[in-house]
């Protein structure tokens, strides 16, 4: 709470701060933080060695293309393919994104996208990645257009960080069933605070890896940032977008935790949980973005640690990626 209290006080008197963001870091109510039944209640799991990992830890993010499969046996254990904000005691717990995507959707997000900044070949395997402001870059999508001035004109962030309009980004959502959902509480950084605040690890311990896939999930959403207001989004802050085109074709497998600490040799232990995963890439303004961090600085838990891009994990092998990936499209059951 300091980062929004020294901002308070630096912007006191001058018209260009938003009174709420001074409100809200004076706010009794919002910096109780005794009353944060979630802080520090993360888990932590080991990360395994990708040859050596028991069944049941297939890994996320991978190729999510319309008729691909992963070849990772998951012995008939399946994704929760009910969309997570219809699905009873389950709501986000955080929101954060990602420079590029991690994962792959031929024609949308690929080798063959562009941005400001260029893009990433479609992985051999071995080959290095290049880096942007100390972050590892993900694929980029194909509506980047220079001769576009909404791709190019700079927009004034006021809430966000290292953000640039043309850009890539996947932005991933957490929900969970044992996260504190309807209250003050419920959106936590970091994200295994939200999503473990009503389990610990014997009950997590207790879970069937399908208790586990039903438990706990990840929607994901890539973009490419534009300076044009004809598209504003007002509410990000809430989930995955579900309007004509955004959401309406949306991959399901069960995989895991992405980011840089992990990869194709080091994996992830955190799994398996649903991903729900939109296929396409859409145009959203800038200012959605920041509207978005402007949410997240009114949160009870300090999340200025997610309001700036993450690195991009390297795409998964497919061997790492679970066989029971399906299709959904908007108003299918």
């Amino acid at each position: 709470m300091m980062f929004l209290r020294r901002m308070a006080k630096a912007g006191k008197g001058d018209p260009c701060v938003d009174t709420f963001i001074i409100d809200r870091a004076e706010s009794k109510i919002e910096n109780h933080q005794e009353a944060n039944v979630c802080a520090g209640k993360g888990v932590s799991l080991t990360s395994l060695v990708c040859v050596n990992m028991d069944p049941g830890h297939p890994q996320a993010g991978g190729n999510v293309t319309k008729g691909f499969q992963g070849s990772y046996e998951m012995s008939g254990i399946q994704p929760l393919t009910t969309m997570f904000h219809l699905v009873a005691g389950m709501c986000p717990v955080n929101v954060h994104w990602h420079l590029g995507t991690e994962h792959y959707s031929y024609g949308q997000y690929d080798e063959n996208g562009n941005g400001p900044n260029g893009n990433i070949p479609r992985p051999e395997w071995a080959d290095s990645v290049r880096r942007l402001q100390n972050e590892e870059p993900g694929f980029r999508c194909h509506h980047y257009n220079p001769s576009d001035p909404k791709f190019t004109k700079e927009y004034e962030w006021k809430h966000c960080l290292n953000m640039e309009v043309g850009e890539t980004y996947e932005v991933h959502w957490p929900h969970s069933v044992a996260g504190d959902c309807g209250t003050p509480n419920q959106y936590q950084e970091p994200f295994k605070d939200g999503v473990f605040c009503h389990l610990t690890l014997e009950q997590l311990n207790s879970l069937t890896a399908q208790e586990v896939a039903n438990s706990v999930g990840v929607q994901s959403q890539v973009f490419t940032i534009v300076n044009d207001e004809a598209y504003f989004y007002p509410d990000m802050i809430r989930g995955m977008i579900i309007d004509g085109e955004m959401g309406s074709d949306v991959a399901h497998y069960t995989g895991s935790t992405t980011g840089t600490s992990v990869d194709n040799n080091v994996c992830s232990p955190y799994s398996p949980i649903s991903w729900q995963v939109d296929r396409k890439c859409h145009l959203i303004s800038a200012s959605s973005f920041d509207k978005l961090c402007y949410d997240m600085k009114m949160q009870r838990d300090d999340m200025s640690n997610d309001l700036h891009p993450h690195g991009s994990r390297e795409l998964v092998k497919d061997d790492l990626v679970a066989n029971n990936m399906q299709r959904k499209a908007q108003g299918e059951s």
